[in-house]
């Protein structure tokens, strides 16, 4: 295969009070670029544990192609509480086998062949995933069609201004929500200015081609050298919430890939994460309607 579209970082575990879900944004985008019909892959690793079979098999059953090195340390695991205001509580398992994925000659092969990669904060959080990625990178092709996303993650601490800043400057294409945005701005001396001036500001300070803000109910926006386009988030029954960040980032770098406007690529983005937003699980299959 050519012109393969990577996601790489974190395979895990969700543990909820009412059971375990498989979770991890890497797999989420490669199974829904997938479903629009571009050659994907998932890039992570398990434990050799009954989890970390019981995720590989799972990918497989979807027909997802996968690139999970078996490493000895546990399959990654959240353990997910809900408080008294119904609002989630995350505790993610340190030193777990997604902190520690291999760069071995089959993952350099791939990135040979990579047209497109999506990767995270989350999955940098330890040196051996951190510095995989990057040499990831190194190796993948670099030409004005390759694109490089950066899909901010900031979970419990687990980033640091280095690891941002580095993953910017390697990034053309950033993606990031308001909540984190506020979070960024702060830790890099412009909190006083509003979101779509610090938007400006970091398209411009790390020359990126795009800059994806979204804004859950309030909308979305996608900013490029001298254009902003902005989409309302459209009005539906939420199942729940899971994936949908993914779900958008994969309908949006398709539609790129396959020659589409930005702005009917943000169109999509929104109806996909909406629809995503109507079902349980991150996973749904998605009506031709979307994937044609």
């Amino acid at each position: 295969m050519k012109d393969i579209v990577v996601g790489m970082g974190e395979a895990l575990w969700d543990v909820l009070p009412e059971g375990k879900k498989i979770g991890g944004a890497p797999a989420n985008f490669a199974y829904h670029v997938k479903q629009f019909g571009l050659p994907s892959c998932v890039v992570s690793a398990v434990g050799d544990d009954p989890l970390g079979h019981e995720i590989t098999e799972n990918f497989t059953s979807k027909g997802l192609d996968q690139l999970i090195a078996e490493v000895p340390y546990p399959t990654g695991t959240v353990q997910v509480e809900i408080d008294p205001a119904g609002v989630p509580q995350y505790d993610i398992k340190e030193n777990v086998a997604w902190d520690n994925i291999p760069f071995t000659p089959e993952l350099e092969a791939l990135a040979r062949e990579t047209k497109a990669v999506c990767f995270g904060s989350l999955a940098q959080r330890n040196v051996v995933s951190r510095e995989t990625i990057n040499r990831f990178l190194d190796v993948m092709p670099q030409n004005d069609d390759s694109l490089v996303v950066f899909d901010v993650n900031l979970r419990q601490g687990f980033y640091t201004k280095d690891i941002l800043c580095n993953s910017m400057r390697r990034c053309n294409i950033l993606k990031i929500n308001d909540e984190e945005l506020v979070t960024v701005s702060r830790m890099f001396g412009y909190p006083g200015i509003d979101l779509q001036d610090k938007c400006w500001i970091l398209l411009g300070k790390y020359n990126l081609k795009m800059l994806i803000l979204t804004c859950g109910i309030n909308g979305s926006y996608v900013f490029t050298p001298g254009n902003v386009s902005f989409k309302p988030t459209p009005k539906v029954e939420v199942a729940d919430t899971v994936g949908a960040g993914d779900s958008f980032t994969a309908a949006f770098i398709s539609s790129i890939l396959k020659g589409k406007s930005v702005a009917e690529a943000h169109d999509l983005a929104v109806r996909t994460s909406a629809y995503v937003c109507t079902c349980k699980g991150a996973m749904p299959v998605l009506p031709r309607d979307l994937t044609e």
